[in-house]
């Protein structure tokens, strides 16, 4: 049977044109909503006793929860570089929020300090970053709320609020802090566009809440405010609702768009917050902490139809493993370099995650050293089973010192499924459990620049 040519050349040139929106057909639009200063126990679907979140709560019942999940940094901006990234904080090099107004010699910074800043920000164009790898297989990206790598395009997003720094109020996040508190119509402008695109779009939607300024609105401050007799305690739980009230308009607009069939959601906080009763600021041991307060987050993925809902219980997770499992899902090979697990098969089946341990450290918020992050090394932990070892260490602190008073210096071995506030150390009559977990954080990250305060034995 002969063939005729041109209509071979035809079909040809049709199924090349078709290719890319077929293969677009098959990736997942993504979605991954960031929290901002939230403690893990402070959701409905948590447990708690006075905060309400609805639509997070509902977004729980269709996700593979992980009630156990971890940040490994807790402190925002080296854990959203994580969540950019894939990569630990030693690896992407932010380890703080900027750099310290004390140089490492005791000079005090100068005209070169705004030099630190962008030498810290150029640390995103030598690492992948997810917005990136995405665009490169046909995605666009929308970056709104905190960024704190300058603008939005130099993380590889292809839309965006942030300007960024050297930018009025760029250093972490400027325009692309109204999100949420001023309305969601950049992001849904963004899906609208994509749709219209016939494209397969990314959204790090990140707003700035509950973070300070606990200014919620007045109907959910007085709401709680007759709950709870503390002021600030009642400002901030109302400013959880708020933020979960976003979280539901952005939810309920790619459903109404049909899109929920084909994309996948992704939730966890930077870090967490316990809120002081005698004032706006947070308490010892949660933001910067390494403890359960500043590093245990909920993390859930949902994609109907695609990962199996329920309640993984007492299965460990990590942000580590946020952005190779994304990767995975939109079909987008994941580099070596990134040392998480990609989680989709297991979200897919309902098995358990590979994941037996979670792995951390804690820096100060001044980063003494731009080029060498161990110099501001306060705290490495690992999680394993009930227990978790927290190893404190000699790192510059610098400002915000009472966030680390590091009053304990020895080994500190909390079994968490009897202790999850960490208040008994059990170092002392379990010393074989310290040495495992010590070798499971020597053999991830095997510092020797810094000297752990005090060594039990």
């Amino acid at each position: 049977m002969s063939v005729n040519p041109l209509s071979f050349l035809s079909a040809l040139a049709i199924g090349l044109l078709l290719t890319p929106l077929l293969r677009a057909a098959d990736q997942p639009n993504i979605v991954l909503i960031l929290s901002d200063d939230q403690s893990w126990t402070d959701y409905g679907f948590m447990g708690h006793e006075h905060i309400e979140t609805p639509h997070l709560d509902r977004l729980a019942e269709r996700s593979a929860l992980f009630r156990r999940g971890y940040v490994p940094t807790a402190l925002c901006r080296p854990s959203l570089m994580t969540l950019a990234t894939g990569l630990y904080t030693h690896q992407h090099m932010i380890s703080g929020n900027d750099p310290s107004p004390v140089l490492t010699d005791g000079k005090k910074a100068g005209p070169e300090y705004d030099a630190l800043r962008e030498t810290l920000i150029a640390n995103v164009d030598r690492v992948p970053t997810i917005a990136r790898l995405l665009g490169e297989q046909g995605y666009l990206s929308h970056q709104s709320g905190k960024w704190w790598e300058g603008s939005f395009k130099r993380g590889g997003f292809t839309h965006g609020m942030t300007r960024g720094f050297p930018e009025p109020g760029g250093r972490h996040g400027d325009d692309g802090l109204k999100i949420g508190r001023e309305g969601m119509k950049p992001v849904f402008d963004f899906i609208d566009h994509s749709v219209a695109e016939d494209k397969p779009f990314y959204v790090w939607y990140a707003p700035f809440l509950p973070h300070t300024p606990h200014n919620p609105p007045k109907e959910l401050f007085d709401k709680y405010q007759a709950k709870v007799e503390n002021m600030y305690v009642a400002r901030y739980y109302a400013m959880c609702e708020w933020f979960d009230q976003t979280c539901g308009e952005l939810i309920d607009y790619v459903d109404g768009k049909g899109l929920t069939e084909n994309t996948l959601f992704v939730y966890v906080c930077d870090n967490g917050w316990i809120q002081s009763t005698d004032s706006g600021k947070y308490a010892p041991r949660s933001k910067q902490s390494a403890n359960e307060g500043g590093t245990r987050q909920p993390i859930m993925y949902s994609w109907p139809g695609v990962i199996e809902p329920g309640d993984r219980g007492n299965q460990l997770a990590s942000s580590i493993d946020i952005v190779p499992t994304m990767l995975a899902a939109a079909g987008v090979e994941v580099p070596e370099e990134m040392p998480g697990l990609d989680l989709m098969p297991i979200l897919k089946s309902g098995e358990p995650t590979p994941r037996e341990v979670v792995l951390g450290e804690g820096f100060a918020h001044d980063i003494a050293n731009v080029n060498k992050p161990e110099d501001s090394l306060l705290y490495r932990w690992v999680v394993k089973d009930q227990w978790k070892l927290l190893l404190t260490y000699d790192g510059v602190v610098n400002r915000y010192a009472s966030s680390h008073p590091r009053t304990e210096k020895r080994p500190q071995l909390y079994n968490l499924l009897k202790d999850p506030h960490e208040e008994k150390n059990l170092a002392a009559e379990n010393p074989e459990v310290v040495k495992e977990l010590a070798t499971e954080i020597r053999e991830w990250w095997p510092v020797t620049e810094r000297k752990v305060l005090e060594s039990w034995e």
